[in-house]
């Protein structure tokens, strides 16, 4: 017989991530031999390049193998400083970068130790999946600002305004987003800026995907600004997507020092150090890797724009060019089915797997992901295609 409190009371309102539920469905299906067209992936196919692999063995071959600072090596961090520095016109110091596993742990870490029960985490909608579960599991509130398709899935100044109120500690903010690909523009940073500095509200600057933006739009960073949103925001970024380093689980965030150190303490008490052998593969990546994104770059540029072309001929589908990342966010609404159902259906039917939409607060979309070949969208397409036609 179960006790009803058995479990803490934080997990009752975290639901399993929809993302590995679909996934976890299309592997079974392929280990029974089905012919399974994967595009639902939130990683990039191409694999860690060589330079950085040869890092790592090096790094166990020599014995780097043991603990390391909790925060992570001080030549990695190092590198990280300047890295801000270069790209994002950002200047911290190592004492305020702290490595984690993952840039989804660091973005935990900083709401941990930001977010007190009660507050209000302001969560532009659709969004990551994982950004409500963690501020339930912080014991804080989402309150979710709907952008809208015709604003390219972008909330204005004018939307977080309204949704401002006392409780109000912290707007989370993805550029590129994951799942629409939208960009802000500098002229948007600078007017949420300038609300959150007048407001007190921190910002958590999700930017993962920077390095993944076409057509010539530029990444900016919120922090760049001037000291007083700079003071507010914990810019959060990593290898995975960028170095396609997803397995390796290396992020990290960079903060005020107040903010950095209460990471730093927490996290020595929960995961202590990163992976020593990813640390030093990071290095690799950070001090060689400039020329390997530019080549991923144009080749999911070149995806992006077949998927496109392909669902622009579907009727029952509308799906808005993403600036950036490698996800189409596309709208259903005129099959008549929801996110799941859809979902499910084109999986079980033709073998084509992608993500519902409800996960990211959007039950009329789903997240087509050109993160593979193109012979596989070209199959993918074809099956959707002839789905939606049956």
């Amino acid at each position: 017989m179960l006790i009803d409190n058995r479990l803490a009371d934080r997990l009752k309102k975290v639901k399993p991530s929809s993302t590995l539920v679909i996934t976890s469905k299309a592997k079974k299906l392929k280990s029974e031999g089905f012919d399974i067209v994967n595009l639902a992936a939130g990683e990039p196919d191409f694999d860690t390049p060589d330079f950085v692999k040869d890092a790592g063995i090096e790094a166990i071959k020599s014995g780097f193998t043991k603990y390391t600072p909790t925060t992570g090596i001080l030549e990695l961090r190092k590198l990280i400083t300047e890295k801000l520095k270069k790209d994002n016109s950002l200047q911290y110091e190592p004492n305020q970068i702290v490595v984690s596993c993952g840039a989804k742990h660091s973005i935990f870490n900083a709401l941990f130790v930001l977010a007190n029960p009660g507050d209000e985490v302001l969560i532009p909608q659709p969004y990551w999946v994982s950004y409500p579960e963690m501020v339930h599991l912080c014991c804080a509130s989402p309150r979710f600002i709907k952008a809208l398709p015709e604003n390219n899935f972008k909330v204005t100044p004018g939307q977080i305004k309204e949704q401002l109120s006392s409780k109000t500690k912290i707007l989370i903010l993805n550029s590129p987003s994951n799942p629409t690909g939208c960009v802000y523009s500098e002229e948007e940073l600078r007017e949420i800026a300038d609300i959150c500095v007048e407001n007190k509200i921190f910002v958590i600057s999700d930017e993962i995907y920077e390095k993944l933006i076409y057509d010539g739009i530029k990444h900016v960073s919120i922090a760049s600004f001037n000291k007083e949103i700079y003071d507010l925001t914990v810019t959060i970024n990593g290898l995975s997507k960028s170095y396609s380093m997803t397995g390796w689980r290396i992020g990290y965030l960079a903060a005020a020092g107040d903010i950095a150190e209460a990471v730093s303490r927490f996290q020595d008490h929960s995961t202590s150090n990163p992976n020593s052998i990813a640390q030093k593969a990071a290095v690799a990546a950070l001090s060689r890797g400039g020329d390997f994104f530019g080549n991923i770059v144009k080749e999911f540029k070149g995806r992006r724009d077949y998927c496109i072309d392909r669902l622009s001929r579907m009727p029952k589908l509308k799906a808005i060019k993403p600036q950036g990342a490698f996800y189409i966010f596309c709208d259903i609404s005129k099959t008549g089915l929801k996110s799941v159902e859809f979902a499910n259906t084109l999986l079980e039917k033709s073998y084509v797997s992608l993500i519902p939409g409800e996960g990211f607060g959007m039950d009329n979309y789903v997240r087509i992901s050109f993160a593979t070949g193109l012979e596989q969208l070209k199959k993918g397409m074809d099956r959707i295609g002839e789905f939606l036609n049956g």
